[in-house]
């Protein structure tokens, strides 16, 4: 049988206040990363991802609880002694300095022989795949190789984990999935540990093996991306963590875990019910645009619909449905290519209770990524 990953850092009832503010921007937190793990902190602006990774870091101290790191307590590490690189979405490098200058500085603090800070900056830029530019200044480079920079500057000293925020946040979005598949090659490569915080989905979705979903300083879920994308655990989650359609009723009648539903245009569904859902109560029931199927493939559904096509909007390996149902709800659908669809026509659709979720509708959060955009 094989051992559970050892845990690198403990986070024990972490608590974080500013002020005199009655909320705390980080309650409770009790959180094990493993070693080798990426792990993502993800949440809306606000919601204490970014609070928590500056506690871990030392640039925040926690009003209450503890930090461990390889079985000891950071409570009295200052930053510069935890041996933690740190990657920022502005880069945080020298501009007077070279490439080569800026990732020597790290290892010439540290007092390491010059010779071997040398032969140590060639194997970072080579591990970055910026051979042969380390007498470049910083203005000479794209947003892109000043952020490898930036990678290779929090790796070049061997750190016992690597902290990065929003490190590509500033990046075009086809540079941004580059980048991405550089980071987790690394990661792999070396067997880093990182946390890792943003507010993109998607990113957290590419990178991570298992997620955080923040939000007001509590956390949501923590599973792996599938788990997460698949089975959130409540309102808040299925809302921010990629496009759900929110669709608002009253339960008719609850049976085990699947609950039937009255939607507010008069439709009747099932759904799987999450959490105290009785008759009675008014949900929002939530289905992916690619979990709702068309034409003969409804057959088996349990759930099945006629809707109206209102809007067709073209992605290429896909296009976007907009379609109203007979009661007035819209929802998005995720069409496969080469399938032809007219504006106005009528569309059969339907869907399968297991991937259909009934919350309670005081929970849904309408737009939660906020800000955060």
């Amino acid at each position: 049988m094989a051992s559970a990953p050892q845990p690198l850092v403990e986070f024990r009832g972490v608590e974080k206040r500013y002020g005199g503010g009655t909320r705390p921007a980080v309650a409770g937190l009790d959180l094990t990363v493993a070693k080798g793990e990426f792990l993502t902190l993800l949440g809306p602006s606000g919601s204490g991802k970014t609070t928590t990774l500056m506690m871990l870091a030392g640039f925040e101290t926690p009003t209450a609880g503890d930090i461990m790191l390889d079985g000891r307590s950071l409570a009295k590490q200052p930053p510069h002694k935890r041996n933690m690189g740190v990657v920022f979405q502005n880069y945080a490098l020298f501009p007077h300095m070279s490439v080569s200058q800026n990732l020597a500085f790290p290892l010439s603090v540290r007092g390491m022989r010059t010779q071997d800070i040398a032969a140590r900056v060639d194997e970072a830029l080579a591990l970055v795949r910026l051979d042969g530019l380390g007498h470049r200044r910083l203005d000479a480079l794209s947003g892109g190789q000043r952020q490898r920079v930036a990678l290779a500057r929090a790796l070049i000293f061997e750190p016992d984990l690597v902290l990065m925020d929003e490190p590509l946040g500033a990046l075009d979005r086809q540079l941004r999935e580059k980048l991405q598949a550089e980071i987790k090659r690394i990661q792999r490569a070396l067997g880093l540990t990182i946390v890792y915080v943003t507010h993109d989905q998607s990113e957290a979705l590419t990178l991570s093996d298992r997620i955080v979903v923040f939000a007001d300083g509590a956390v949501q879920q923590i599973g792996s991306p599938q788990s997460i994308y698949e089975h959130p655990a409540n309102a808040f989650v299925a809302g921010f963590v990629g496009e759900n359609n929110g669709l608002a009723g009253t339960v008719t009648a609850r049976d085990g875990d699947v609950c039937e539903v009255r939607l507010d245009g008069g439709e009747a569904i099932r759904a799987t019910a999450i959490g105290n859902i009785a008759p009675g109560a008014r949900v929002v029931t939530t289905i992916r645009p690619e979990h709702v199927g068309m034409d003969n493939g409804i057959d088996s559904y349990c759930n099945r619909l006629d809707a109206r096509v209102d809007e067709l909007v073209y992605h290429g390996d896909h296009s976007r449905i907009r379609a109203t149902l007979p009661g007035g709800a819209t929802l998005t659908i995720c069409a496969p290519r080469g399938r032809g669809i007219e504006p106005a026509e009528a569309l059969p659709i339907g869907w399968c209770a297991d991937r259909c979720f009934a919350f309670p509708a005081d929970d849904w959060v309408e737009d939660p990524l906020g800000d955060a955009q």
